[in-house]
């Protein structure tokens, strides 16, 4: 179904594969006279073939270094909604923002209930369409589209990069190479600054086959995630998407794919155009962004993934995390089993709540709670109308399986209106809404304490539906396509899947049609008007000054967290918190509320501390408190998968926090996330459950080891009365992550600049 080669392969006149190590001789043996090969310098170096990929193609076209290995990349237009445009907007006002130097698209799509705290939602909606009017962006109101979809419909184009503060900004079936960072990156190109990376591995996906009837985009891209994110194969390196198996899907069938290779852990993916693209694109209005993007004759590939279409049935993904992958024949046979598993695993972390998923159990199947198909990959044209077409003739019954449907933007949602679809699903009994990415984080169709929820979202992270674990109350999610979530609410809610039905894809022809963008939509790209007004409400508020680096370091232990990864909205959750983005202060009284309840009163006490206090922790080492900065730290196995908000690390630094110690960094924007907040990302091989909570790390001389580019550091504990030496780790900076650090914070550096 999927396997992966983690060497080197070459890919060869878009048709076949071959791993650089297998004996020259028999390859041109089997080559040689098939049309394949007509001369032994079709096989060229493996460094020059690296250079044959679409990405290293698209990166060189960005890179303003003049190096070809560590890239300063320029994007073409960047994208933010509601949770992250406030704080990146002020944060590049502070550093001196006059105009937006590209196309800035600010989504409404995950504050757009504006059900919690008051005008808070809607004020935030007011500042963002202000800030477009005065620095020239790009305003989508609530409602009107999710992020992802917008930016598919009109701005992704052959060969572009875009830069997003959500972490599924990918657009890669579009031939755009986008990249989802924490909201300071997207300040440093409001800025006029660059992303700065050391060029990243490419891994090839060779796609072969067609898949069957019933599997959905969403069973391809669960077959991939539970193959390589256990291992992290893929982590911060770019899929490239190739082979003839391309052919064979439809473009929003291929989008469907790639926005989930977010839950890889890659950085970026891209794919190889056709005319099916350039079709697209001219239906969208923007033929001229087509240009057709392949590989060059000879390409080596830094692994290869190899995905037969023809193989993939109809997945589940189990919660609580979209690599907990099973078919759901799998899952149907072996329900109890695999469902206690989920019990065992939410009674270790989250002690309080009471999961009893094998009461779902009636006469060998699952009988789930509810269905959702929402957002950036589930809410899409084909998926709604396969929906539509396999509940045709059924209803979802009213013994308790509920089923909403949110399509991803307002032409999609006319569209289905006028070909009957939203007719058919709502005479079935799905509850039709407005564009909304609320299910997909917590804040929308929250189901009831110990309910079994199947959604085509992106994640199903704890909590991410919107429940309480940490207050006792849990419910849980499993991902499934659009197709096995109608299969099973045309079973009354008894899980199946859409293979298990004689059915075939309705051939349905989509129609674009602007009309609602150009009715409501401002687009002020590249028109700044210095004399508009920015709109503040009472919740938006400046970010707290942050101290600079002092020389020496004393961190209090404010949380351990032992799990094997840590998300980010564990860090910070998500769902109603997401009202008080606005405001920093208010927003850091949530951080690890859901995993870590007692972190926020340990660190707020540290900051407290008064001057004698922190003589008297120094004194336990016989440290002198002159130059000595006491502060919080964070300590987990392998923080930051997940979600690309900043606010998982700047809620630690307005709280006081200065470092995160870990054994891995789950994803590069976390790290990139503590750099720009100045917080020190150590790594550690200790075992991160030899630290306690409330012990003393002692770091001296932290200020002139990170000026010196040193990478290894000793830091102090004392443990039954003696003082000890722990081994940390800092990765290799370049030089302007050493003065952010140095300086305290990004906002901190910019000012000095100024």
């Amino acid at each position: 179904m999927v396997a992966y080669t983690p060497e080197k392969t070459y890919y060869l006149f878009n048709t076949r594969t071959f791993p650089v190590s297998r004996d020259r001789g028999s390859i041109d043996a089997e080559l040689y006279g098939t049309g394949y090969m007509t001369s032994p310098e079709d096989f060229m170096d493996v460094e020059v073939a690296r250079r044959g990929t679409m990405a290293y193609q698209i990166l060189s076209a960005h890179n303003q270094s003049g190096d070809d290995e560590n890239l300063k990349i320029r994007f073409d237009a960047l994208t933010s909604h509601d949770i992250t445009y406030v704080g990146i907007i002020q944060t590049a006002r502070a550093s001196g923002l006059q105009k937006f130097p590209m196309p800035y698209v600010l989504t409404n799509c995950h504050n757009s209930l504006c059900a919690v705290g008051g005008t808070i939602n809607e004020d935030d909606h007011r500042f963002g369409l202000s800030a477009a009017k005065k620095y020239g962006g790009i305003y989508v109101p609530p409602h009107m589209a999710v992020i992802h979809q917008y930016m598919r419909e009109r701005v992704a184009g052959c060969g572009k990069m875009i830069l997003g503060s959500d972490s599924h900004t990918r657009y890669g079936a579009l031939g755009t190479l986008a990249v989802g960072e924490g909201g300071p990156e997207l300040a440093k190109q409001l800025l006029g600054r660059t992303y700065d990376i050391p060029r990243p591995d490419v891994v090839g996906v060779y796609l072969t086959g067609a898949p069957r009837p019933g599997v959905g985009p969403q069973d391809v891209a669960l077959a991939i995630i539970g193959a390589v994110f256990r291992e992290g194969l893929v982590t911060n390196k770019i899929l490239e998407f190739i082979g003839d198996g391309i052919k064979n899907l439809s473009v929003e069938y291929r989008c469907g794919i790639d926005v989930m290779t977010t839950e890889t852990t890659c950085l970026s993916s891209i794919w190889r155009t056709d005319e099916a693209v350039h079709e697209y694109l001219r239906e969208h209005g923007r033929e001229e962004d087509y240009r057709e993007l392949k590989p060059a004759r000879v390409t080596c590939y830094d692994g290869m993934l190899t995905v037969d279409l023809s193989k993939i049935d109809s997945m589940i993904a189990l919660p609580f995390h979209p690599s907990n992958v099973y078919t759901i024949r799998e899952f149907n046979e072996n329900a109890g089993d695999l469902l206690r598993a989920v019990e065992r695993e939410a009674a270790e972390k989250f002690p309080k709540a009471k999961l009893d998923l094998c009461s779902k159990i009636e006469g060998g199947r699952v009988r789930a709670d509810q269905g959702i198909i929402a957002g950036c990959a589930g809410g899409t044209f084909e998926n709604l109308c396969a929906a539509a077409s396999i509940l045709k003739g059924h209803t979802v019954g009213s013994a308790g399986f509920d089923v909403s449907a949110y399509p991803s933007s307002m032409p999609v949602f006319m569209e289905l209106v006028r070909n009957g679809a939203a007719a058919e699903l709502m005479a079935s009994g799905v509850t039709v809404k407005t564009a909304f990415c609320g299910p997909c984080f917590g804040a929308g169709d929250t189901p009831s304490n110990n309910a079994f929820s199947l959604r085509h979202t992106t994640r199903n992270f704890p909590n991410r539906e919107g429940s309480k674990p940490g207050a006792g109350q849990i419910s849980t999610v499993a991902l499934m396509d659009a197709r096995s979530i109608a299969a099973t609410a045309a079973n009354g809610g008894l899980l199946t899947a859409a293979t298990e039905l004689a059915w075939s894809e309705p051939h349905t022809v989509y129609h674009f049609d602007s009309a609602p963008y150009d009715a409501k939509v401002l687009d002020a790209a590249g028109k700044a008007d210095p004399d508009e007004p920015l709109i503040l409400g009472p919740n938006i508020t400046d970010w707290p000054e942050q101290p600079a680096l002092p020389e020496n370091l004393m961190l209090r232990v404010c949380s351990v967290i032992t799990d094997p990864v840590t998300t980010t909205d564990e860090l910070i959750p998500s769902g109603e918190t997401s009202s008080y983005r606005s405001n920093p202060k208010k927003l850091s009284e949530f951080a690890l509320s859901r995993r870590d309840p007692q972190y926020v009163g340990r660190a707020k006490a540290v900051a407290a501390l008064t001057a004698d206090e922190v003589a008297s922790a120094c004194a336990l080492f016989g440290a002198d408190a002159a130059d000595t900065l006491a502060e919080s730290v964070v300590c987990a196995v392998k923080p930051g998968d997940g979600s690309a908000r900043e606010q998982a690390a700047s809620c630690q630094r307005v709280l006081g926090g200065a470092a995160n110690i870990a054994n891995a960094y789950a994803t590069k924007r976390y790290r990139s996330n503590l750099i720009n907040w100045g917080m020190l990302p150590f790594t550690t091989d200790a075992e991160i459950g030899s630290f306690v909570n409330d012990e003393w790390v002692y770091l001296p001389g932290i200020r002139a080891a990170v000026e010196s580019g040193a990478q290894d550091v000793t830091a102090y504990v004392i443990r039954s009365g003696k003082k000890e030496a722990v081994a940390l780790h800092l990765p290799a900076f370049t030089s302007e992550e050493r003065t952010i650090l140095l300086r305290g914070c990004l906002i901190n550096h910019y000012r000095a600049e100024l």
